[in-house]
C-alpha cells in the first residue's frame, strides 16, 4: 500500500528533480560559456582596435610638425612661399649643378586650376642644371609644399654647356 507512494516520492520524483536540475545547470553553463566566448571576441576586437588607434595616433603625432608647416605654407602667398622654400633647398644643392633663372606668378589659372572651384594660382619656375640635381630639387620642393601640382614641364638641352639642361616648370598652387 505504501509501496507506490514511497517509490514515487522516494525514487522517481528525486530522480526527475535531479535530471531537471542537471539539465538546468548544463543549459546555464552553455549559456554562460557562449556569453563568455562572445564577450572574449568583443574584447579581443576592442584590444586590436585600440592598438591600431594608438599606432595611428603615433603616426599622426610624428607628422604633426609637417602638418603645421604645410598649414603655415598654405596660409602664405604662393610665390613668396615657393621663393622661401627654394632658398632653403638651393642652400643644400651644389651651385654649379643648379641655378634658378626665373620665377613668376601667372595672372590667371589655367588647366585643372582654372576649372576647379578651389582657389589656386600658377607659379612658373625656370632652371638651368643637371638632370639628377633637378630631380632632387623638385622632390624636395614638392615634399615641402604638397599643395603644388605639376602642370607643365619643358626640358631643353643647354646651348652653352652639354651637361646642363634648361627646365621650365609650371605648378598649380592650391590655396586656402
Amino acid at each position: 500500500m505504501y509501496k507506490q507512494p514511497i517509490i514515487f516520492f522516494g525514487l522517481i520524483l528525486p530522480l526527475l528533480a535531479a535530471v531537471a536540475l542537471i539539465s538546468a545547470v548544463l543549459y546555464g553553463k552553455s549559456e554562460v560559456e557562449a556569453s563568455f566566448n562572445e564577450k572574449s571576441q568583443h574584447y579581443a576586437g576592442f584590444e586590436m582596435t585600440t592598438k591600431a588607434a594608438m599606432g595611428l595616433e603615433k603616426a599622426v603625432s610624428q607628422k604633426r610638425a609637417h602638418m603645421e608647416r604645410w598649414q603655415n605654407g598654405l596660409s602664405q602667398e604662393s610665390l613668396s612661399e615657393v621663393n622661401k622654400q627654394w632658398k632653403t633647398i638651393s642652400a643644400t644643392l651644389p651651385n654649379k649643378e643648379i641655378q634658378l633663372s626665373a620665377y613668376d606668378k601667372t595672372a590667371g589659372s589655367t588647366g585643372l586650376g582654372g576649372v576647379s572651384a578651389q582657389k589656386s594660382s600658377q607659379v612658373r619656375l625656370a632652371f638651368r642644371g643637371t638632370y639628377r640635381t633637378m630631380q632632387k630639387a623638385f622632390l624636395d620642393l614638392e615634399s615641402r609644399m604638397p599643395q603644388l601640382q605639376l602642370q607643365e614641364l619643358k626640358i631643353d638641352p643647354s646651348q652653352n654647356q652639354s651637361s646642363l639642361l634648361n627646365l621650365q616648370v609650371t605648378y598649380t598652387a592650391w590655396e586656402n
